[in-house]
């Protein structure tokens, strides 16, 4: 079947593509899109999520035909759909904090804490836990991880802010 989705803001089209193959596999292997991570292919561990129509899901469980006519977002979205190089907020912060270990679950947990970050510009630590549940990382104590999104958030909020300074670890 021929596949036309949006992807990162761009009209795509992918042909014979079989209605069973994941969206996660349409992305990485027939799009050259490898930022989605290919783990435990049951939706448990989070590294390939994206936003399907604004929706976090886990890539390897939607069903490529599912995609059609659809707008999907990867991590390698975040930085917009310029050419100017420059990472996303969210993923200046991971590299800022110090968040980024292994790089395995990082693209999941990217597109979650941007998900989070544009419906609130403020989150809580418990916001933060919550909306970030789904994705596992097997590195960290995840404590940078949610320093990452808290400096992102206080970047968002207050422009430059007063957090940019980094913390030992």
């Amino acid at each position: 079947m021929r596949l036309n989705l949006r992807v990162n803001g761009r009209p795509r089209q992918v042909d014979d593509v079989w209605e069973g193959e994941s969206l996660l596999y349409v992305l990485r292997e027939r799009m050259g899109l490898p930022g989605s991570k290919n783990a435990c292919e049951q939706g448990e561990c989070g590294s390939c999520t994206v936003r399907l129509d604004d929706v976090l899901v886990c890539s390897c469980l939607v069903a490529a035909g599912q995609a059609e006519g659809r707008e999907v977002l990867t991590v390698e979205g975040l930085a917009g759909a310029d050419e100017s190089g420059e990472l996303a907020p969210i993923q200046q912060a991971f590299v800022d904090a110090g968040a980024v270990q292994c790089g395995f679950c990082t693209p999941g947990l990217l597109v979650a804490a941007d998900d989070l970050l544009r419906r609130d510009n403020d989150p809580t630590d418990a916001d933060i836990r919550e909306a970030l549940s789904g994705n596992l990382c097997r590195c960290t104590g995840y404590e940078k991880i949610l320093d990452a999104v808290r400096l992102a958030a206080t970047r968002q909020g207050a422009g430059a802010g007063s957090s940019a300074e980094g913390e030992g670890g």
